[in-house]
Order: structure tokens, then C-alpha cells, then sequence
């Protein structure tokens, strides 16, 4: 027959009330007794019921995380982030996404309901209507780098703006004039913002000098592509500033296949600090988002949802970024900046 819980408690010679409280992560039990209790656990090779647990705390020790993509570096790291986050707190993942397309984002949603404690959402359709078609009030919810927050969610957003201004002010003062900017998807939350702080800091810093922008699409290819229309259809700029990392480096391929050096001919930076932004050659200037980290946070902010809903809505956060300087732009200190413009944070 099955291990129970009565039979850990007679092993250990203590209550199931204590054996309880221990399997549930609460601190309320004497430490030579929570050992005697994990040993007995080993011994006996007891699981808990899974079901039975759900039935008496009515949760499903389950997370949901719709996040727009599963691929690439950014996104690998932040689904680090976020299950390091909650296999800290023994509880389980449900991830899915959107792939890019609204319906696809709803569907997840749905599929969700009754499975999950709390939901993780990442996704650009995530404005009022959509929220509030495909999001029940009830489930505990951290919106993270979207557009929009009902008074029901928490969120966790990247000051986009701040890291691009400082990143133009960077390349400026490296006496950069003739400064291309690759963009982001248009329907991007992180695409806009970046695009906005490049414009503003083209505006304040610049003024004299025309803004030119390239439609990208956060991808290598595209970046590539970028690449290939500044080398073939001059004047060629002093530097480029890619929204994210993979257009950086698809823009350096482009660009070493035309001849060019960076950064003697073209400095170049991107966007994240994605791991592979520190082995490319020449290493990448980027703005640093701590993308492990946003996982970790949302995570955090979702279960104090959840375990403390008397508390009432965690409220908004911004996390702030950093300016890295690599040899793309040919300073080479490998030293994290803080933007001079600095993030607001707004907490409750």
C-alpha cells in the first residue's frame, strides 16, 4: 500500500499537524524536528498527494507564464529567471505563447483557467479590452513589459526609454553626429520605448541632426538585413543602435561582409546584454536589462499575490538599466553605467 502522511508521523514520533507544516514550507517547526521529519519523508519514500493537497488548500502549487516567444537567448534567460524563482518556492510551471498572434495569446489564457494559481503575462496585445475579455478578476496576475494595467494587476516593466536615451548619449559623447537607429516590431511595448528614448535623445542632444530609423524586427535576420540597406544605400552613418542584441549582431555580419571595421568605420551597440552579447568580436556595447532577474521579480510579485491577497496589489515597478561599454563602440572597459536619466519606481 501507499505511504500516508499517518505513517511519516509515526516514523518521525510527531504529529501530522507537524509533518503537514513542514512538507508546506512553513518555518513554525522546531529544526532537530524537521529533520527527524525529512528523514522519515526519505526512509519511507513518501510523496505527497498531489490532488489531496489542491482539494484542502484549493491551489494547484501551479504557475502559468504566457510570454510572446520561446525562442532565443533573451527569452531562454528569462524562463531561467523565472523557474529558478519558483522552484524556490516548490511550484510548478505552465508556459506557453503567442507566437506572435492575438488569438493564439487568448487561447493560452484560456487553456489556463482552473489550472494555474496566478498568471506571469508578457505579451503586446495585452491593452485594456484584451485584459479584460481573456483575464479572470479573480486570478492574481503580473503583467511584465505590457502597454496597459488594469487596477487588478501588478506590473513589472524595463525603463526602455531611459537605457536608449543614455545609450545615444553615449555614442554623442564618443563624438558620433550621423546616428541609425534599427527598430523593433511596431506592436512592441519594448520596441516603442526604445524607439521613443532614441528619438528624445536625438531631439535634446542632437538637434541639428536628421533621426534616421530602419524597421527591424528584433530578429538576427533582420538586423542583417539593416545592415545590408546601410552599406548599399549611403551616406554611411557614424554609428548604429540596434533595439535589441540579435539585430546588433546580425547588423555586424553585414557589415564585416562589406569590408567595414567595428568600430573604426561604424560603432555599433544593442539592447538587453543577452549572453552572447559578451563573445561576439568585437564584444557589444549594450544596454543591460537584467532579464534573469525580471523573470525572478515577476515571479516574487505573483506569489505575494497569491499567499498575501490581503495585502492588496503589488502596484507598478520599473526596473532600472544599465549602460555597458565593449569594444563595439571603442572603449573596451567592459564597466556597467548607470544611465545619468535615471528609472522611476513606483511601488505601493
Amino acid at each position: 500500500m501507499a505511504v500516508t502522511i499517518k505513517d511519516v508521523a509515526r516514523e518521525a514520533r510527531v504529529s501530522v499537524a507537524s509533518v503537514s507544516r513542514v512538507l508546506n514550507g512553513h518555518d513554525n517547526v522546531k529544526t532537530d524536528t524537521r529533520k527527524r521529519i525529512l528523514a522519515a519523508v526519505q526512509r519511507l519514500h513518501y510523496t505527497p498527494n498531489g490532488a489531496a493537497r489542491s482539494l484542502i488548500t484549493r491551489r494547484t502549487e501551479t504557475l502559468g507564464a504566457l510570454l510572446p516567444d520561446l525562442y532565443g537567448e533573451f527569452f531562454s534567460e528569462l524562463i531561467r529567471g523565472i523557474d529558478i524563482a519558483a522552484r524556490a518556492r516548490g511550484l510548478h510551471l505552465l508556459v506557453s505563447s503567442s507566437h506572435g498572434d492575438a488569438d493564439e495569446a487568448a487561447a493560452a489564457l484560456r487553456t489556463m483557467r482552473g489550472k494555474v494559481d496566478g498568471l506571469l503575462v508578457m505579451s503586446p496585445y495585452a491593452d485594456a479590452d484584451f485584459l479584460r475579455r481573456n483575464l479572470p478578476p479573480t486570478v492574481p496576475t503580473v503583467l511584465v513589459n505590457t502597454p496597459q494595467a488594469p487596477e487588478n494587476c501588478a506590473t513589472l516593466n524595463v525603463d526602455n526609454r531611459a537605457g536608449a536615451y543614455a545609450m545615444v548619449e553615449h555614442m554623442a559623447g564618443l563624438g558620433c553626429r550621423r546616428i541609425v537607429f534599427i527598430a523593433g516590431p511596431e506592436d512592441n511595448y519594448d520596441a516603442r520605448g526604445r524607439r521613443e528614448g532614441y528619438l528624445e535623445a536625438m531631439r535634446k542632444l542632437l538637434p541639428d541632426r536628421p533621426v534616421h530609423i530602419i524597421q527591424g524586427a528584433f530578429t538576427d535576420r533582420s538586423g542583417y538585413l539593416a545592415g545590408r540597406e546601410l552599406v548599399e544605400h549611403g551616406p554611411r552613418p557614424d554609428a548604429v543602435f540596434a533595439a535589441n542584441d540579435m539585430m546588433a549582431i546580425g547588423c555586424l555580419s553585414a557589415l564585416h561582409e562589406a569590408g567595414l571595421t567595428v568600430p573604426d568605420d561604424i560603432a555599433l551597440a544593442g539592447f538587453d546584454d543577452i549572453p552572447l552579447a559578451r563573445y561576439v568580436t568585437p564584444t557589444l556595447t549594450t544596454v543591460r536589462v537584467h532579464i534573469a532577474e525580471l523573470g525572478e521579480k515577476a515571479i516574487e510579485r505573483l506569489v505575494r499575490q497569491i499567499e498575501m491577497p490581503e495585502a492588496g496589489i503589488p502596484g507598478h515597478h520599473v526596473l532600472r538599466t544599465e549602460l555597458v561599454t565593449r569594444d563595439s563602440c571603442g572603449t573596451g572597459s567592459h564597466t556597467p553605467i548607470r544611465p545619468r536619466r535615471k528609472a522611476i519606481h513606483y511601488t505601493k
